[in-house]
């Protein structure tokens, strides 16, 4: 393992805002694949930028390897009016025989599931246009990947192609993405920039899942650290408040330590400081039992049948989730809901005066001409939520804006931030049905949780599009698979629905590589393996008692106020918890092969 990229104390800001980061060190080997994550204008994207010699620090030391190559993939990607075939050539560097550069180029088009007949490279969609993207970055066998919300525009099955190609092909990338699934399946490192860590940067080798478990014991360490330096800043508080009789080189000397501890506790009181987007939808709280009821819908577009024949019935408390590739019809379905456009057959019956609220993937609601305080506050200075009027200052600190920011125009705010700005007016009216069509698209991973919790509480119904598998799997109660016409199948959750994907063509694959006689099934799972399983469960027991004492002991004034003993102990927590988290793993996979197929 090599060192391809280092940056040491690098810091950046643009003009007028505050520092994005500040005296930022980073470390990049061959090998490492790595997750960027944090809030939205944490400087995610400009760190990646920078990476690649798009943008310039402010101050700090680049180190790359000599005559290191790094390619790089935006979110948002286009193309000249040339054939995905002819991108991909003019990619190429070196003098090769076009021979060979058709070879290369017809050889990375076939991996990444290009058929070759594609059109212009300008018309493809979204999806294909970021494939095609990271065909141009890797033809050249770059050191090192940097990808910028990679699975921005794909559905679930470009997501989960995405995830399988990164693993095979790329060896080592740095990619930003607030899709905690497709994080833990494709990194081995998390970084995160938040101003919350002491040099603004926690770094967390292993999945996922485990960098959340660190950084919840170092966030919990950081406060007990806060509790004790407390104690210390109110006795210098009051002892500086008291005067000091004589200006002796040991008062000097005191009052300098006394002003060193207050500054410390400052600065991890504000680190400390955890500022979330608050979200809360509205409900009229009606008490009918069914809010819309659909028959035999039926749509074609273009010629294409997308569903026909399909029944639902929404009452308060459903969470229904629309899954299907690209084109199947979902968002036509929810505009369909939405009384937007009409089946070709069937009824749509809502409640009387029924009340939706559609949440449109484009933010086409909101021009971009409109400011900030208009589009949080379309009525003047106050809103008024859940029967109170709430000043627009304090309407705006609830979604992380600074009232200074209120009569700027809303093109100028990022992706996220116009997502929240969406969100607060969708706030504003109390609902009885939520139809929301990717609003995940462009949220940091805080907002998304307050966004699950948020609609975990909503009385009323939802229908929700989104490929973030997190989150149809917190939220939805039910899951309508779209994509084959003549068979529209609704689920129970998110996992019988990934189930049903790989039952079929498993089943088939078997048939043809084993044709067995209708007693032989073989049990894939041993009896050793049987033994394991039975013993997993005693074991992820007595760590868990473990942790508890550990825990414990960190409320301890004699841990908490011994940073060596501290460090100690939530080193192990940390270590007892990865063993929790890795049984966990195991006796998931055994209780699959168990239930499978029972020995």
């Amino acid at each position: 393992m090599s060192l391809l990229f280092s940056c040491q104390s690098i810091s950046k800001s643009f003009a007028g805002k505050k520092p994005l980061f500040e005296g930022l060190d980073l470390s990049i080997f061959s090998g490492d694949r790595m997750g960027l994550v944090g809030l939205n204008g944490c400087g995610k994207s400009t760190l990646l930028k920078i990476i690649a010699s798009l943008e310039e620090q402010d101050e700090g030391i680049l180190s790359p390897k000599r005559n290191l190559s790094v390619g790089y993939v935006p979110q948002t990607c286009e193309f000249p009016d040339l054939s995905p075939k002819e991108i991909l050539i003019n990619a190429l560097k070196g003098d090769l025989p076009d021979y060979e550069q058709e070879y290369l180029a017809e050889a990375m088009l076939s991996r990444l599931g290009f058929t070759g007949e594609e059109p212009s490279a300008a018309l493809l969609s979204g999806g294909w246009k970021k494939r095609l993207r990271i065909a141009v970055e890797l033809i050249s066998s770059p050191d090192l990947l940097l990808l910028d919300e990679p699975t921005n525009h794909l559905d679930l099955e470009g997501v989960l192609w995405l995830e399988e190609f990164l693993l095979k092909e790329a060896p080592t990338y740095l990619l930003v993405s607030h899709d905690r699934y497709f994080l833990q399946h494709v990194t081995t490192k998390i970084i995160e920039i938040d101003k919350a860590y002491p040099k603004g940067i926690f770094i967390s080798d292993g999945s996922y899942g485990e960098f959340l478990a660190r950084k919840e014991e170092f966030l919990k360490g950081q406060l007990q650290q806060e509790q004790g330096i407390a104690t210390k800043a109110r006795r210098e508080t009051a002892w500086l408040r008291a005067g000091v009789k004589a200006r002796t080189t040991k008062a000097k000397s005191r009052i300098d330590e006394a002003h060193d501890i207050l500054s410390a506790y400052a600065d991890i009181q504000s680190r400390n400081e955890q500022k979330k987007t608050k979200i809360d939808f509205s409900s009229t709280e009606r008490k009918t039992t069914k809010l819309l009821v659909a028959k035999n819908l039926s749509k074609e577009i273009g010629g294409k049948c997308l569903f026909r024949h399909l029944d639902l019935t929404l009452t308060p408390g459903t969470r229904m989730g629309l899954m299907g590739p690209n084109g199947s019809g979902k968002t036509t379905l929810l505009r369909m809901l939405a009384g937007e456009i009409l089946p070709d057959l069937g009824t749509i019956k809502p409640v009387e005066g029924l009340k939706i609220v559609y949440f449109d993937q484009h933010r086409s609601q909101l021009p971009l001409d409109m400011s900030l305080k208009d589009a949080l506050s379309p009525n003047g200075d106050f809103v008024s939520f859940r029967g109170t009027k709430i000043h627009v200052n304090g309407w705006c600190k609830r979604f992380l804006f600074s009232p200074d920011l209120l009569a700027l125009p809303i093109g100028k705010l990022s992706g996220g931030e116009r997502a929240r700005i969406a969100i607060a007016h969708l706030m504003l009216q109390p609902v009885d049905l939520l139809l929301l069509d990717e609003p995940t698209n462009d949220l940091d991973i805080p907002t998304l949780e307050t966004l699950e919790e948020s609609l975990l509480e909503f009385p009323g119904a939802i229908v929700l599009i989104t490929h973030d598998r997190c989150m149809i799997d917190r939220i939805c109660s039910s899951v309508v698979s779209l994509g084959n016409p003549d068979k529209t199948d609704i689920f129970l959750n998110y996992a019988q629905w990934e189930a049903s994907l790989e039952k079929a063509p498993k089943t088939q694959e078997k048939k043809a590589e084993t044709p067995q006689a209708p007693n032989s099934v073989k049990s894939p799972i041993s009896y050793q393996e049987k033994k394991e399983l039975d013993s997993i469960e005693g074991k992820i027991a007595k760590l868990e008692e473990e942790v508890r004492a550990l825990n414990h002991l960190l409320g301890k004034a004699e841990v908490a106020e011994d940073p060596a003993r501290l460090s100690e102990v939530c080193t192990f927590i940390n270590l007892a918890e990865n063993k929790i988290e890795q049984l966990y793993l195991r006796w998931e996979e055994l209780q699959k092969k168990n239930t499978s197929h029972p020995i």
